[in-house]
């Protein structure tokens, strides 16, 4: 299969066109950044749906920090996703893992901060909850943000994204409530070599590309939807 995105707002207006066609009830899109805030502000437009961002920080064994023993997901209340079996080959306790996770909750809150200044994180409760990424390779990281939506008692999960490998849409779909990925190449390569532009978006862009979605003076603000 022949793929090639020109840039994430083409890839985004596309998803977009796809996802007008469901009767979503309540959507709220929450991009996963920094690649996923083009895509899911074209989503969030085509549905009239406020836009938040859903940050994801792996928690490193200690000494040997790419061997992921769990995710914490920031939002109301930041959830801890743990992976038991990584905690017990490494033997490593509670405490320890709630140390790791402290220290990246601290840049959760740090990055919420710059991109969304004096906006509290959205609620899901009873929402139709989209998580958006420019491209899904492993899913490691939307496997722990579906998990932590879930604890938050949403009406659906759904994640969307324009490119994934077909085996990763199929560990997705198991645990969302339903999947909707543009194109699923196989063989299936890195998520960039799938767009034309793929340069890495700095956080000057992320917060333009927010800052576009912002309410108007006096409006409602879309993070007082569902406190």
């Amino acid at each position: 299969m022949t793929v090639s995105f020109p840039d994430r707002e083409t890839a985004g207006r596309q998803l977009a066109a796809l996802l007008k066609q469901r009767a979503f009830v309540d959507p709220v899109v929450y991009a996963l950044p920094r690649g996923g805030v083009p895509v899911a502000a074209e989503i969030a437009d085509a549905l009239a749906a406020p836009l938040d961002l859903l940050l994801v920080r792996k928690l490193g064994v200690p000494g040997y920090e790419e061997l992921a023993a769990g995710s914490i997901v920031d939002g109301e209340r930041p959830d801890v996703i743990v992976n038991e079996e990584v905690m017990q080959m490494a033997r490593l306790g509670r405490e320890a893992l709630d140390a790791v996770a402290a220290r990246e909750l601290k840049e959760i809150e740090r990055r919420r901060a710059l991109y969304l200044p004096d906006m509290k994180p959205i609620s899901a409760d009873g929402r139709t909850a989209i998580l958006v990424d420019d491209g899904i390779a492993t899913g490691a990281s939307m496997k722990a943000a579906i998990a932590a939506v879930r604890r938050r008692n949403p009406r659906r999960i759904v994640v969307a994204t324009p490119v994934a490998p077909r085996e990763t849409v199929s560990a997705l779909a198991a645990l969302a409530d339903e999947v909707v990925c543009l194109a699923t190449p196989a063989p299936f390569r890195a998520v960039g070599l799938y767009y034309d532009d793929f340069h890495q978006l700095s956080d000057e862009e992320v917060v333009a590309a927010l800052k576009a979605r912002e309410p108007p003076p006096h409006a409602p603000h879309a993070g007082q939807v569902g406190d």
